[in-house]
């Protein structure tokens, strides 16, 4: 219960957002810089011939999927778990035009119920790998100290460390699970969100041009946006309502 606030510094801290400390800064360059190898690798491996075998094929086609999982190039983060929440966090609602970490908190709400469970289900797995990975790493620590002197208990500390790297991978397993489920939400309810905002629906070719306006809006701009509060009040014509005769 008291760990239970700090539940998104925790997952952030296997994120990779190591800058603020100077001691794991550059140890946080170093491993952005091999994952900038391991993509440029992926890339050279999905760029093959059309005519190559059919091994070659099915290899370029892992590798061209694995790139489109994690972000560009130039916002990578040091860890396989960053990239694959900032890949959801930077695309769900910027290929519509709007701000993902900016709208993320407005469309939540206009989720369906089903979908709002699969969300929930999917943080719950990333939650739950991700204070896994903690406490090994915990309990790895703790018999490293308490087996200091004695060799033949060192493997469980190896246990530990390798029970730590098994939940590390179940956590980028349900952060891209979550990633993929938050480009779900704005496939389905970007004009929800325009609904509940009391704005006009746009037809497609001003689409991405209102998206843009309210994505300045929620940056705190002055943007001059029309509203659309539909036909729930009575007729302003007809005079104030009247109360029914019982």
């Amino acid at each position: 219960m008291l760990l239970q606030p700090f539940q998104v510094r925790a997952v952030r801290v296997l994120e990779g957002y190591w800058d603020r400390w100077p001691v794991t800064a550059g140890f946080a360059g170093l491993l952005m810089e091999w994952q900038r190898r391991r993509g440029q690798t992926l890339a050279d491996r999905a760029d093959v011939a059309a005519d190559a075998g059919p091994d070659a094929l099915r290899v370029a086609a892992d590798a061209s999927r694995r790139l489109g999982a994690g972000p560009p190039q130039d916002v990578l983060l040091p860890t396989a778990l960053g990239n694959a929440l900032r890949a959801g966090e930077l695309s769900a609602g910027e290929r519509y035009g709007l701000t993902t970490l900016a709208s993320w908190p407005r469309i939540y709400p206009q989720v369906s119920a089903s979908l709002a469970q699969a969300l929930g289900s999917a943080r719950d797995m990333l939650d739950t790998a991700v204070n896994l990975c903690h406490a090994f790493l915990a309990c790895a620590a703790v018999m490293a100290a308490a087996c200091y002197d004695e060799p033949g208990q060192w493997w469980l500390v190896a246990l530990a460390l390798v029970m730590a790297a098994v939940a590390y991978k179940g956590a980028v397993v349900g952060a891209q699970s979550y990633a993929g489920l938050m480009h779900v939400v704005y496939d389905l309810h970007r004009f929800d969100l325009v609904e509940a905002l009391h704005h006009p629906l746009p037809d497609h070719d001003g689409e991405w041009a209102l998206f843009q306006r309210l994505s300045d809006r929620f940056a705190g701009r002055r943007v001059n946006l029309p509203y659309a509060h539909g036909s729930s009040r009575p007729d302003d014509t007809d005079g104030p309502a009247q109360p029914e005769k019982v």
